[in-house]
C-alpha cells in the first residue's frame, strides 16, 4: 500500500498533471464563453437571416402537459421545467454548433501553436553559427596548461632525458 502511495505521490508531482488540471478549467471558461458566442451572438444572426429562426423553440412533446401547468405550450424552457418529456432537437442543433466552434477555435489555435514550433525549429537550424573565439585569456591559460603538461610527462625511451 506505501508503494501505490509513493507512486500516485510520484505522478501527482509530475507536471502532466497540474497542466492537465489548469487545461480543464480553462477548457471550463473556454466552454462557457463558446456557449455565450454561441446563443448571445451567432444564433441570433442566424435566426435574423433566415426570418428570426430560433432552434430553442424546435422540439417534440413525448407525453401530456399536466393539468396543472399554466405556461405557454410553445416554451420549452418552461414545459420542461414542468417535468413534461420533450424531445428537444432544437438545443441539440446548437449545442452541435457550439461544438464545431469549440472545434474550430481548438484546431486554429493547435495550428498556430505548431506554425510557431516549426517557426522557431527553423530559425534554430538557420541560426546555427560557429562558435565565437575564445577570449584571449581563456587561450593563455590553455597554453600554460598544455606546457606544463608536457613538462610533466616522463620522457619515453625515444626522448632525450
Amino acid at each position: 500500500m506505501a508503494g501505490l502511495f509513493k507512486e500516485f505521490q510520484t505522478f501527482i508531482a509530475r507536471g502532466n498533471v497540474l497542466d492537465l488540471a489548469v487545461g480543464v478549467i480553462i477548457g471550463g471558461a473556454f466552454g462557457g464563453i463558446t456557449k455565450s458566442l454561441t446563443d448571445d451572438v451567432i444564433m441570433p444572426v442566424v435566426g435574423w437571416i433566415f426570418g428570426g429562426f430560433d432552434f430553442s423553440s424546435y422540439f417534440f412533446r413525448l407525453g401530456p402537459i399536466p393539468a396543472s401547468y399554466r405556461g405557454s405550450p410553445d416554451s420549452y424552457a418552461a414545459l420542461k421545467a414542468a417535468g413534461v418529456p420533450l424531445l428537444g432537437y432544437g438545443e441539440f442543433i446548437t449545442v452541435v454548433i457550439n461544438f464545431v466552434i469549440l472545434a474550430f477555435i481548438v484546431f486554429m489555435l493547435v495550428r498556430s501553436v505548431n506554425r510557431l514550433v516549426a517557426l522557431a525549429e527553423h530559425e534554430k537550424k538557420q541560426g546555427t553559427a560557429p562558435p565565437a573565439a575564445d577570449p584571449a585569456d581563456v587561450v593563455l591559460l590553455r597554453e600554460i596548461r598544455d606546457e606544463l603538461r608536457s613538462r610533466s610527462t616522463p620522457p619515453t625511451a625515444s626522448e632525450p632525458r
